[in-house]
C-alpha cells in the first residue's frame, strides 16, 4: 500500500534533553509524520470518519510531548509511534522524524528518524 497521510514540520513544545537546565524549560520539536493507511474508503465516501483526522493526529503528538520529560528524542519518537499505532486503528505503519533545533550550536537541527509498524 502506497497511500499515506503526511504532516510536515508539526511543532510541539516538550520538556526534552539530558542537561539539568533542559528539565526546567520547554523546547520546540519539529515532527514529520507519515501514516501509512488505506485512503480509498475516504476517497470514495468523502467522509472524515473513513480517514485519520489531522487535528486528532496533531493532538496525540502534543499529548505525548506534554506527558513527561524525555531525556532523548529517541525515546519521544518511540512513545509517539506507539501512541499513534495504538490510537489510530486504520494506521498500519508510521514514519517519524523528530528534529530538535539548536541541539548542537554548529548545526541547524539534530533529528532521529524511525519506522514502526504493527508487527514491531
Amino acid at each position: 500500500m502506497d497511500d499515506a497521510i503526511v504532516i510536515s514540520d508539526l511543532e510541539v513544545k516538550a520538556s526534552v534533553g539530558v542537561h539539568d537546565w533542559e528539565c526546567q524549560i520547554l523546547q520546540s520539536l519539529q515532527i514529520d509524520i507519515t501514516l501509512h493507511v488505506d485512503l480509498r474508503p475516504a476517497g470514495n465516501s468523502d467522509s472524515l470518519s473513513d480517514t485519520v483526522d489531522y487535528q486528532t493526529l496533531a493532538g496525540l503528538a502534543a499529548q505525548v510531548a506534554e506527558e513527561k520529560h524525555h531525556a532523548l528524542i529517541e525515546h519521544f519518537a518511540e512513545r509517539l509511534a506507539e501512541r499513534l499505532l495504538l490510537s489510530l486503528p486504520a494506521v498500519r505503519q508510521v514514519d517519524l522524524t523528530i528534529c530538535k533545533p539548536g541541539a548542537i550550536a554548529s548545526a541547524r537541527t539534530v533529528s532521529v528518524r524511525i519506522h514502526r509498524d504493527r508487527g514491531n
